[in-house]
């Protein structure tokens, strides 16, 4: 490998963004991390935590937090963290930083809202001079932040970046699969968060395993119709950053996407969900323009469509269940 990235430097402070500074310090590189929030930069150079987003967690002292957007653009590459509808905003605001070729790496999983636009999209208007690479795949930050067994895609075109950069954050329990496929590697973060939210509307409503199995599914074929459509692999839809990351997703209540889903089905309003979260959902965000792209592309997503018309208020949960269990009998192909 010509290419060797010894700073990493991790632009978001939030649980993903600090979990990922944490795994490239335990992989021996010298790590900043860029967080808004002054408190989440103390705490982390004072006391190797961030008690906001991930409490409880012992971070690597070798990871330096820094509230400075110049310094923040200094690392031989650059994990881009922040929720996707801030990415076009930062990314603006370090490009005059950033040299031509730098990998920028999307660690984001979601579609701009104001544009439809995938986040390869926005990192081409944004920063055009960079090389642009994709991180996704099943994982919860918490469990990578503590070294639980973890993989995940990293896409590029260039392979040979893509392979540098997994060896650069690599571990043995974090194990990136490089790739060149940046569409597939994308499409699947930002439409899984959506499915989550219907998988976790089932739940909250008790419609049983077996439900959320079909959901689970039906909703992969959706998954898979729109990446073909945008020009995605086959293999990377059915590998860690489709369908991995969609069984993850939809199958645990530590999702924060399914876990909005359940609380949907139990009743509660959106309004009191997001109020009561210092998170972000991505899927809400998402979902309208996932299904603006289906359209643009002519590719059925019912299940998507139902998630968009929920969080927009256009329906309510249980008439949007109705709607979907009267489809017509089809061919499953």
């Amino acid at each position: 490998m010509s290419q060797k990235y010894e700073t990493i430097s991790v632009v978001g402070g939030g649980a993903w963004g600090t979990a990922l500074a944490q795994v490239a310090a335990k992989a021996g590189r010298k790590v900043v991390l860029w967080a808004r929030e002054a408190e989440v930069v103390e705490a982390v150079n004072a006391s190797h935590e961030n008690r906001t987003f991930l409490p409880g967690i012992p971070l690597d002292p070798k990871i330096r937090a820094t509230g400075n957007i110049a310094e923040a653009a200094e690392g031989d590459a650059l994990l881009m963290v922040t929720p996707a509808q801030h990415m076009r905003r930062m990314l603006e605001e370090l490009a005059p930083h950033v040299p031509e070729g730098k990998p920028v790496v999307l660690c984001a999983k979601g579609i701009e809202q104001s544009t439809n636009c995938l986040l390869t999209e926005v990192l081409a208007e944004a920063m055009p001079r960079a090389t642009p690479a994709v991180l996704s795949g099943p994982s919860f930050a918490a469990e990578v932040a503590r070294g639980l067994p973890t993989a995940v895609t990293l896409a590029c075109e260039d392979e040979a970046v893509a392979e540098a950069l997994s060896h650069a954050i690599g571990l043995p329990a974090f194990r990136p699969y490089y790739s060149s496929d940046l569409v597939g590697a994308e499409i699947g973060g930002a439409v899984k968060n959506v499915l989550a939210i219907a998988c976790g509307i089932v739940e909250g409503k008790k419609f049983g395993d077996s439900a959320r199995a079909a959901l689970t599914t039906r909703g992969f074929a959706e998954l898979t119709r729109l990446g073909l459509a945008l020009g995605a692999k086959p293999e990377t839809l059915a590998g860690l950053s489709g369908l991995g990351d969609l069984i993850l997703t939809c199958n645990s209540p530590k999702s924060r996407n399914m876990s909005l889903g359940l609380a949907l089905g139990e009743g509660k309003t959106l309004e009191e969900i997001m109020s009561q979260r210092n998170s972000v959902s991505e899927g809400v965000h998402s979902a309208t323009a996932v299904v603006a792209l289906a359209r643009k592309y002519h590719v059925e997503m019912p299940i998507a469509e139902a998630v968009a018309n929920i969080v927009s208020g256009r329906a309510s949960v249980d008439e949007t269940i109705a709607a979907l269990l009267a489809r017509p009998f089809r061919s499953e192909t």
